[in-house]
């Protein structure tokens, strides 16, 4: 579903990622890890489209990134902190976001939030909720439009016991249901429970490690 071909990225003369290739298929749960800085949310948003590579390419669904179109078409994302209008609910926040493409009902909207663990009737101001409710809105965001591609950096940040059990049983049924997942965490226990495949971002290389290397 999503190949990667010789990619590099720089800015100006500083490499950030160099020679980068991976194939990744649909109904699969990829993930990424390395270190602060290692260049991992670059890697994410040249999938996305959001930056394009200095050198090679992004395939989805046999379309490149850039050149055929600029984003992947059922694309799904959670990209570092989860931005939102501060003075209005989260439910208010997520029908504005859907106007974007107008592809889906209210119904769908309240189903989503009800899936990552959020009562779409709560008129709590998005400035009133807890860190880990943010994070539960931005991934009800990144899925409600039912996208084949999900893209989720760090999605279990700021997250109570339970509601990461509760996110890792969701990736797991979406995976189920055909969508390929990318998911970059700090954390061994979230990879090992979740990933087939393993990718390490270092020294601005991409390597596919086995999952009992990560740590």
């Amino acid at each position: 579903m999503v190949k990667v071909e010789g990619l590099e990225k720089k800015f100006r003369e500083e490499i950030i990622l160099t020679d980068v290739n991976m194939s990744m298929e649909q109904g699969k749960i990829y993930g990424l890890v390395g270190m602060n800085g290692s260049g991992k949310t670059v890697l994410m948003k040249c999938i996305c489209g959001f930056l394009q590579p200095t050198k090679g390419s992004v395939t989805v669904d046999g379309k490149a990134i850039g050149k055929d179109i600029d984003f992947p078409q059922s694309l799904g994302l959670m990209i570092e902190t989860p931005g939102f209008i501060p003075y209005m609910s989260g439910k208010s926040n997520l029908k504005n976001l859907a106007l974007i493409r107008n592809q889906i009902s209210d119904k769908e909207i309240d189903e989503a939030m009800e899936l990552v663990g959020l009562d779409p009737k709560l008129k709590k101001r998005v400035s009133k909720y807890s860190l880990g409710m943010r994070q539960r809105l931005g991934i009800a965001q990144a899925i409600m439009e039912h996208p084949r591609l999900l893209i989720l950096d760090e999605p279990f940040n700021g997250l109570d016991v339970q509601g990461v059990e509760d996110m890792r049983k969701l990736f797991s049924r979406l995976a189920g249901e055909g969508v390929m997942i990318l998911l970059a965490s700090h954390y061994d226990e979230d990879i090992r429970t979740l990933c087939e495949d393993v990718y390490l971002v270092r020294d601005h290389h991409v390597t596919k490690k086995e999952k009992e290397e990560t740590k």
